[in-house]
């Protein structure tokens, strides 16, 4: 049930991408269907959840690493899975009217549903590093979200700036998790939430803290880390309700109440949580007061109310995080339906700018009502939801104990909080709804569909409802969360409305009063619409990210200045410096008795050595040094034959065929002859540095090849059989043994073809130049390359199909059929070979890849480890027993994105346009783009 639950919103991202050309309302409904679902599935685990059961579903991964796909939904999960889905309905319902028809609809959602689905899986994982992999996909959606308006430089530059800080944290956050299992033994949630007492008393413990609150801290805005958020603004509002209300920035917050068990309750947390939220409550609610753009105060309110959970969880008391996680529900509420309303504005109106709005109350009656309800909710008035939390808030604040100054400070900051809460929350009122205006609004103003206003209505009476009945309505949802976080040490508490009149109440009366008399000073003694505030965390960032920026070139061109020789030659000075000492330490251990080498083995060997001569000799006449360092590659090849390893030695074969041709179209756009150079200086270094690599390397290669047989090879070698199902020792090692090493050398093959094709497909050869059927340069007719592609077709099929019990396999029939496509697009050109064969290559490495990982997910609905095969063998009529493997779905994959990549890129290099000559120039200036120069 969890799987499914998680698999919902990434399957209908999948669906909604696919079908581009649906209408928008289609689009909405697909994008809909997935919350309304899994809202569906989650009431069928409620009643277990609220018993106090936790349902978990256990995958092994990598159980060497301690990696599991462990999911697990306690009070506390389900709180925000239920928050996530639910305002995500209302989300998706409000972005089918906000959205314009110009819009790309289907990209939206499809963004949408992944931040679902990556939420999803944050909060219900139940192993850290699972845990760490969907925070980082919350990064890289929220990136997409928020510069889906990418020709706006400001949704360009808030995208990089969420990114940047976010996915430091990010960084920081998984280094804390990797020492946390470390010093557990676990990664599971259930281990670490039970090890609280060894965490803390670990001298780990410092490092730890402070690595997750730095993932903490950067997610949810907390200063001094804030500054992205504001900026984060230019999204579009229905991801702003989301993303910035309700989901993103909570995870943060949620991730410290997750820990809470086991890092909390020592003095360091208690400091430096409490003052970072503290301060992030002051900072955000002051600037919150001097903001124009409707949304950019309420952004400033949101890193406010973050700041004021931080500090709840930071007091670390039961009561406290109780209170937490009530405010947490709260702000969803209020924050979510403010900007909606403020996107409804917007829509109407044309602008967020609260200077050219006022007396929107007579043009949008019903939207004014709304708005202003959830305002007074955010100030914490009386009979709204937000006045129970900030009642809690007030208390705890005055009851720390054995901190004299820190419950001064506290009860301080906390009343300040709500003063500037409510001056924010009035001046958001008074300039959008009353006053005089609108100004400069060029639109004829009214209420939007009432479909749209439906979102804002339902979280606006979830607003009243929790204010006035909190007991018969968040109360149980409450208990479930608290109890997920504290267990059985949960706090009795009330949450009724009135308590009598105690200091919490006075406070709470107070800062209403002196919120509405700082709105009023204000707006006496200075004009709040001419106050310009420039955000110094931006320029910060501007400027370190200007600087570093400078430094990458100003290194770039010291290290390749355009010259692959230059560079090669630093990889080479790398390589000898890193691998000197590991490869000569082996050398001393890997010697031993080698086999004696027959006539045939010295033969190939002396060819290899005359074609590598021959190759440095001629390598100023490229095409003559390409053609003689062909037979180094075909060396190798009789190499392998030689030493029984036939799957390397077609493997070897094959490649040197595609290299050789990729490099011979490599050359139409390089002169015929290298530049000579009378630098005698430079000849020695080059020879002494080669000489160096060569020995280095032959030796290192001697000494495996003589090493003692006794090695995992023999493991390997006595396994293939009964649990890889496979005779073919390389191929199961392959789509097996090493099958996740496989899938990922796979996709660097797939996204390498696909940089290639990103590179040249707009400098490639016009349609209309291309001459059909006409030979090329090659010596052969064109009917025969046509007779060759069935023929190759054939005997890939065969390698294919045979590869895990024989020589052969996915990554060897790949590269043969291969072959003849590449002689036709050398003699037919390419736009006729495409529009004769209709093969898509980018759709192809897409396909394989998607396969390879299917095959990859589906052992893990059964309970086994990513990547297990299973095998079976069928009864069929006349043929008898067939052994089928699962891993020839994986090799499937394989031999899809070999096909592909293989193609893509060779198809790419023989169709593009002859590149114009390249100058060197001289080095750029610090704020100008290194320039590249012509290979020497």
């Amino acid at each position: 049930m969890l799987e499914l639950l998680l698999a919902l919103p990434f399957v209908f991202a999948i669906v909604v991408l696919l079908h581009r050309s649906a209408s928008r309302r289609t689009t909405a409904w697909l994008a809909g269907a997935a919350p309304l679902i899994g809202l569906g599935l989650l009431a069928t685990l409620t009643p277990a959840v609220l018993d106090g059961t936790i349902p978990q579903s256990v995958h092994p991964w990598i159980p060497q690493l301690g990696l599991a796909f462990s999911l697990r939904m306690d009070g506390l999960a389900w709180m925000f899975a239920l928050m996530v889905l639910a305002i995500g309905v209302l989300v998706v319902m409000y972005a089918r009217y906000y959205l314009s028809a110009e819009e790309d609809a289907p990209k939206f959602f499809g963004y949408l549903l992944l931040f679902m689905g990556s939420m999803l899986g944050m909060v219900i994982a139940g192993n850290l590093l699972l845990l760490a992999i969907f925070w980082e996909l919350t990064s890289i959606s929220s990136f997409l979200l928020i510069g889906y308006w990418s020709r706006q430089n400001e949704a360009r530059e808030g995208a990089r700036m969420a990114l940047t800080i976010t996915g430091a944290g990010g960084l920081a956050l998984l280094g804390g998790v990797i020492l946390i299992g470390q010093v557990v033994g676990s990664y599971e949630l259930d281990a670490v939430l039970a090890a609280g007492d060894q965490l803390r008393a670990d001298p780990m413990y410092p490092a730890i803290l402070a690595l997750v609150l730095a993932g903490i801290f950067t997610k949810s805005a907390q200063f001094p880390f804030h500054f992205w958020l504001p900026h984060a603004m230019a999204a579009p509002t229905p991801v702003s309700a989301y993303l910035h209300s309700a989901t993103m920035v909570k995870a943060g917050v949620f991730l410290l109440a997750r820990l809470h068990p086991a890092l909390a309750g020592t003095e360091l947390f208690f400091y430096v949580v409490t003052s970072i939220g503290a301060a992030t409550l002051l900072v955000g609610a002051w600037n919150a007061i001097f903001q124009h753009d409707l949304k950019g105060l309420l952004a400033y309110s949101t890193i406010s109310h973050l700041g004021l959970i931080t500090m709840l969880f930071g007091l670390s008391t039961p009561m406290a995080v109780v209170a937490g996680l009530f405010h947490i529900l709260n702000h969803a509420t209020f924050k979510a339906s403010l900007f909606m309303a403020a996107g409804i504005i917007d829509h109407e109106t044309g602008t967020r700018d609260m200077r050219r709005l006022g007396n929107l109350r007579r043009y949008l009656p019903f939207t004014s009502t709304l708005a202003i309800i959830a305002a007074l909710a955010m100030a914490g008035i009386p009979l709204l939801n937000g006045f129970l939390s900030k009642e809690m808030f007030f208390a705890l604040a005055l009851e720390i104990e054995g901190h004299a100054g820190m419950r001064i400070a506290a009860s301080v900051v906390a009343f300040l909080a709500g003063v500037f809460g409510v001056a924010y929350s009035l001046r958001f009122v008074h300039d959008t709804f009353f006053g005089d205006g609108p100004r400069a609004v060029d639109r004829e103003i009214h209420e939007p569909p009432r479909f749209m206003k439906i979102p804002v209505e339902v979280l606006v009476v979830l607003c009243l409802a929790v204010g006035i009945v909190p007991a018969w309505t968040i109360a149980p949802v409450l208990a479930t969360a608290a109890h997920g976080v504290l267990g059985d040490a949960v706090p009795e508490y009330s949450l009724a409305i009135w308590h009598g009149i105690n200091l919490p109440l006075l406070m709470s009366f107070g800062g209403v009063i002196g919120g509405a008399l700082l709105y009023l000073g204000l707006r006496r003694l200075i004009n709040l619409h001419a106050v310009a505030r420039h955000a110094l965390g931006r320029h910060l960032f501007r400027v370190n990210t200007r600087a570093l920026l400078t430094s990458a070139r100003r290194f770039t061109f010291h290290v390749t200045d355009g010259s692959l020789q230059r560079s090669l030659w630093w990889v080479l000075i790398a390589l000898i410096a890193i691998a000197g000492l590991p490869t000569l330490a082996a050398l001393a251990d890997g010697v031993g008795a080698s086999q004696p080498m027959p006539v045939l083995g010295w033969a190939v060997w002396l060819v290899a050595i005359a074609a590598t001569v021959g190759t440095v000799l001629l390598h100023r006449q490229r095409l003559l040094a390409l053609l003689v360092i062909g037979a180094v590659g075909l060396a190798v090849s009789l190499i392998f034959v030689l030493m029984s390893a036939p799957d390397l030695a077609l493997t070897q074969l094959l490649v040197e065929m595609v290299t050789i041709a990729l490099m011979l179209l490599a050359l139409n756009y390089l002169p015929q002859e290298s530049q000579r150079t009378d630098d005698a200086a430079r000849r020695w270094r080059d020879g002494a540095i080669a000489l160096v690599v060569g020995a280095g390397i032959g030796a290192l290669a001697y000494a495996m090849m003589t090493r003692p047989l006794d090695t995992v090879a023999t493991e390997l070698l006595a396994r293939s059989l009964p649990e890889g199902y496979g005779r073919n020792v390389v191929n199961v090692i392959l789509v097996d043994f090493r099958g996740f090493d496989t899938f990922g050398e796979i996709t660097v093959f797939g996204i390498a073809g696909l940089v290639v094709h990103a590179l040249l497909r707009r400098a490639r050869i016009a349609a209309d130049e291309v001459v059909p059927g006409v030979a090329g340069p090659l010596p052969m007719p064109s009917n025969l390359s046509h007779l060759l592609f069935p023929l190759a077709l054939a005997v890939s099929a065969y390698l294919f199909l045979r590869g895990h019990n024989a020589p052969g396999g996915g990554f060897i029939a790949g590269l043969v059929l291969a072959v003849p496509l590449l002689l036709q697009y050398v003699l037919l050109g390419s736009q006729y070979v495409e529009s004769r064969l209709g093969f898509n290559y980018v759709r192809c490495i897409g396909i394989g890849l998607l396969i390879a990982a299917a095959t990859g997910l589906a052992p893990m609905l059964l309970g086994y480890p990513f990547l297990t095969s299973g095998h079976v063998e069928p009864q069929l009529p006349l043929i008898g027993t067939v052994p089928l493997a699962s891993a020839i779905g994986f090799d499937t994959g394989v031999y899809l994105v070999v096909f592909g990549g293989a193609m893509l890129i060779l198809s790419m290099m023989g169709t593009v346009n002859p590149p114009r000559p390249l100058v060197r120039r001289a080095q750029p200036a610090p704020d100008s783009p290194a320039t590249t120069g012509e290979d020497a």
